[in-house]
């Protein structure tokens, strides 16, 4: 059967496909591989640079064909690696395969094909197959949170505070308990999720992506055994630490990322569940908000700007269905489900490794897709609101119990006793009005101007500071 998109096992890779782009050239099985030909292509060079007699530094020709590997690796070429893995067995040991077969390709100059055959034994000498899947997985990681996971959150950052500006002097009725509470503003609440995302934001952003370059179990055994007078400890650290090369240099290039010391065969995963713990904080606030927005839609506070041709029900006309806010609700969901599972997981290893964790990381793609493709539909979302004000005045001017709270505040600071009973007594589980309250305030043994005050505060005026907070953020 031809393989299309609405074969797929997974909606990411079928209904949503074109909503990843960004995820999958990082994530897929071709962008591991990618990551792995270029963590042995650049231990390989660095090696020609340590100084072993037994291995020359690499010329330059050698040096920019083995960087164009890199650079030009194709679908093909993953195509080619997984053709060697069918006898092999074993992925990694596929790659180092396909980088010897590599050097003795017929278009090469005769001189760099020799160079490279001479030095071939040196391609993932003294590694172990988790030197190299581990500082692939780092650059994965590193990749998608700079590249995808923060250019989104900045995007909904950026217009969730555009929001809270524009509709900072907007008053509406709050509700605690799901009921009417003292007013906000329609800006002050968006304000506050702002905030939030801020923070949670900059926790993703500050995780340390952690990678080890130390072999079997951690301590550099072959390495030690080849060439025992070398500092394998620090010429590791370069490598894996030094600046990933820029297309204008030659010079000694890594891999940009932070040496991890004590490990056993496996990197610990420590920073991954870290880093996947504050990506699932972040999708939490969401959530928090896709429901309340969820509310406000049904309240009537919010509309959502028609498109032509969408139909909101197969039955019912007239439906316009927050969808965009309960499709990220869902996918929030499932991404902390996957991100909560790996997080707990990938840190746990019986003894100096076992394999568990190998097909959870092949998973970490599908987890961080999920809370991209609720972004977007986010961002969709949030893009078609506009603020219906006649509803929210209307309900505002149908809550005028919520002046309870400032007139037995005022009380209270003029010594009137027991003014919270008595607004309690006039307030509670009734329906008030403006005639209700304002005989109320003009008996009260309190300045006359404080009377005044109280009589002109309406629902829509006790905002208290909300607009500035809002216009601050």
């Amino acid at each position: 059967m031809t393989q299309h998109s609405i074969t797929a096992l997974s909606p990411l890779d079928g209904r949503y496909q074109s909503k990843l782009k960004d995820v999958r050239p990082l994530m897929s099985e071709e962008g591991f591989f990618r990551c792995r030909v270029q963590v042995e292509i650049t231990w390989f060079i660095a090696l020609s640079d340590a100084g072993m007699p037994e291995f020359a530094p690499l010329s330059k020709e050698a040096r920019v064909e083995l960087r164009a590997w890199i650079h030009n690796f194709s679908t093909e070429d993953a195509l080619a690696i997984k053709e060697i893995e069918k006898v092999t067995n074993h992925d990694v040991k596929a790659v180092e395969y396909w980088l010897k077969n590599q050097c003795k390709k017929s278009s090469l100059n005769v001189n760099v094909q020799n160079e490279l055959i001479k030095a071939s034994e040196f391609i993932h000498f003294a590694c172990t197959s988790e030197d190299i899947n581990n500082t692939s997985h780092a650059l994965q990681l590193n990749a998608l949170r700079e590249n995808v996971v923060l250019v989104h959150l900045d995007k909904l950052i950026a217009q969730l505070r555009a929001m809270a500006h524009q509709l900072a002097a907007i008053p509406m009725l709050s509700r605690t308990h799901g009921q009417t509470a003292s007013p906000t503003t329609v800006g002050k609440e968006i304000a506050n999720v702002v905030s939030r995302l801020i923070h949670a934001r900059q926790k993703i952003a500050e995780v340390q992506i952690m990678a080890k370059m130390n072999g079997a179990v951690g301590n550099y055994n072959a390495h030690i055994a080849a060439w025992p007078s070398f500092d394998w400890h620090e010429f590791s650290r370069k490598v894996i630490e030094s600046e990933p090369f820029r297309e204008s240099e030659l010079d000694f290039f890594g891999l940009g990322l932070k040496q991890q010391t004590y490990t056993i065969q496996i990197e610990p995963h420590d920073y991954m569940a870290e880093l996947f713990d504050a990506i699932a904080r972040v999708n939490t606030i969401l959530i928090d908000w896709s429901r309340d927005v969820w509310g406000y839609v049904s309240l009537g506070y919010f509309k959502q700007k028609l498109k032509d041709g969408e139909i909101g029900s197969s039955t019912m006309p007239h439906k316009v269905n927050p969808i965009d806010f309960e499709n990220a609700e869902g996918n929030l969901g499932l991404s902390n489900a996957l991100l909560h599972h790996l997080s707990a997981k990938l840190p746990i290893s019986r003894w100096q490794r076992d394999l568990t964790d190998s097909t959870v990381l092949r998973n970490m793609g599908v987890a961080v897709g999920y809370s991209v493709l609720a972004y977007q539909s986010l961002y969709a979302g949030q893009a078609k609101l506009e603020v219906n004000q006649e509803a929210i005045s209307r309900d505002l001017d149908a809550a005028w119990e919520v002046l309870a709270e400032p007139i037995q505040t005022v009380m209270r600071r003029f010594g009137l006793e027991g003014a919270y009973e008595q607004l309690k007594e006039a307030t509670r589980g009734k329906v008030i009005t403006a005639a209700d309250l304002h005989p109320l305030i003009q008996s009260l043994n309190i300045p006359q101007i404080e009377k005044d005050r109280l009589l002109k505060l309406t629902p829509a005026d006790y905002t208290g500071i909300a607009q500035s907070l809002a216009n601050l953020i």
